[in-house]
């Protein structure tokens, strides 16, 4: 199956260039100048990774970010000139999987995009592997090998959540919001209590994954070598 990739930039360089490195490696390009006429690409074709800039007319990458999150189960790289943690704290919020500064190395981007296709393929809807641990999303079951692990309900839904994009980084506001919902009182220290909950239960199963702290954005779990 050949790949498409759909990218959404105004700079017509910039596609051009990217158009040329994506097509060597094998993939097949989309592009959209901006992030309008990538959201009827969406709609029209089949997509598998979207690489958007964010500062476009018409509609912009966080918008397009956001539209794709909501409708889509495609991996998201954020390619732009905005550098700043603010910049990068306003991607990762709107549901970006990645963050890539211009100017960028094209060999770079390359590993990424191979990264998160590979990451994607590892994930289910209902049925997450992480090593030997196994996460039944419709049974709200987590079990290492026949062992099953009690979790309370918030626990599992937060752990389900980091697995379900491993490397993927959530704010702390977003996971407020995916899993305690828009209408939740209490305040976002609260998603790190159940992260330290979490951390200490699985303790010994480092090398099946672990939650990383992304300081000043929120967090992300990684899947082990093991």
């Amino acid at each position: 199956m050949r790949i498409h990739i759909i990218v959404a930039d105004d700079d017509p360089y910039i596609r051009e260039l990217l158009r040329f490195v994506l097509s060597k490696e094998g993939y097949m390009v989309l592009e959209a100048e901006n992030g309008e006429v990538a959201s009827t690409i969406l709609e029209n074709e089949q997509v598998h990774l979207a690489i958007v800039d964010i500062m476009m007319p018409v509609m912009n990458g966080l918008e397009l970010c956001r539209e794709i999150r909501e409708h889509y189960d495609i991996p998201v790289i954020m390619l732009t000139a905005k550098g700043e943690i603010e910049d990068k704290e306003q991607g990762f919020g709107s549901g970006t999987d990645d963050y890539l500064v211009k100017p960028f190395e094209p060999k770079e981007l390359l590993f990424r995009i191979q990264a998160l296709l590979r990451r994607y393929k590892l994930v289910s809807s209902e049925f997450i592997k992480l090593g030997q641990v196994h996460i039944d999303r419709r049974g709200y079951e987590v079990k290492i090998g026949e062992l099953t692990i009690p979790l309370p309900l918030r626990e599992f839904e937060l752990l389900a959540q980091l697995a379900s994009q491993p490397g993927r980084i959530y704010t702390r506001e977003q996971l407020i919001q995916l899993i305690w919902g828009a209408d939740f009182l209490g305040d976002s220290r609260t998603v790190d209590v159940h992260i330290k909950r979490l951390r200490e239960r699985f303790a010994d199963r480092q090398a099946d994954f672990t939650i990383t702290t992304i300081r000043g954005l929120g967090y992300k779990l990684e899947v082990g070598e093991g």
